[in-house]
């Protein structure tokens, strides 16, 4: 992945996850989405047109796509009302593609500090699969953390490291970043649990009795059903 490209998705997984911690409303991160998708489109595009059938120039631009057409879903979703579902089952996609392209980093690349970001990245996206596609609402606030971390520690990082020429790998690397990735998914467990026991918590508003009551608000299970997950 480029590092251009590599600094823009930190930039979009850390909105996103101030939308699924419920600190950015949805509409506000679309654009967001839409800027840093279709960069994710274009730049691969570009590369494979100018890569002359090099099979490695093109595989390592290949895996652009999947962020590329997840920020587009995502901002269509967001902008349209869509339900979450067809975006939760690509995710369950794009994680498994992940795993292949960790796998290839350690035996085509020599690059085992980027495998393991690979490997974090598909965990997060598996995350996304529980959330939308099966709809377990319950760890939004996790993943929502999770990817507001990854932002940070796989997409900003890593990308001045390789903007300034200061990036290296090996397997001390690799073995400090993923004792890195599993401590900020417990983090960002630790604090998901505790954002959702505060929402749990905290006292319903009391409609005003001048008025119908909102289905949307009101307590009981049959006029307020569990709205559906919002996109990642």
């Amino acid at each position: 992945m480029s590092s251009v490209g590599l600094l823009y998705v930190g930039a979009v997984l850390c909105i996103n996850g101030l939308m699924l911690i419920g600190l950015v409303p949805g509409k506000a991160a679309a654009a967001m989405n839409l800027f840093v998708g279709g960069m994710q489109v274009v730049f691969p595009t570009l590369i494979i047109l100018g890569a002359d059938g090099d099979a490695a120039t093109i595989l390592g631009a290949s895996g652009l796509y999947l962020f590329g057409f997840t920020y587009l879903y995502v901002a269509w979703n967001v902008l349209t009302d869509a339900p979450g579902e067809g975006l939760g089952w690509f995710s369950l996609f794009v994680a498994a593609c992940a795993v292949v392209y960790g796998i290839l980093q350690f035996t085509m690349f020599d690059d085992p500090l980027f495998g393991i970001i690979w490997f974090s990245w598909a965990v997060l996206w598996l995350q996304f699969f529980v959330l939308l596609a099966l709809g377990n609402a319950g760890i939004e606030k996790w993943t929502g953390w999770f990817a507001l971390f990854l932002g940070v520690a796989t997409g900003a990082i890593p990308a001045f490291l390789l903007l300034t020429g200061s990036y290296t790998t090996g397997p001390t690397e690799a073995i400090v970043a993923s004792i890195a990735a599993l401590v900020l998914l417990i983090l960002a467990w630790v604090l998901g649990k505790a954002g959702s026991q505060r929402a749990a918590n905290a006292p319903a508003a009391r409609p005003d009795p001048g008025q119908h009551p909102d289905p949307a608000q009101h307590p009981d299970p049959a006029l307020n059903p569990d709205p559906a997950p919002r996109p990642v």
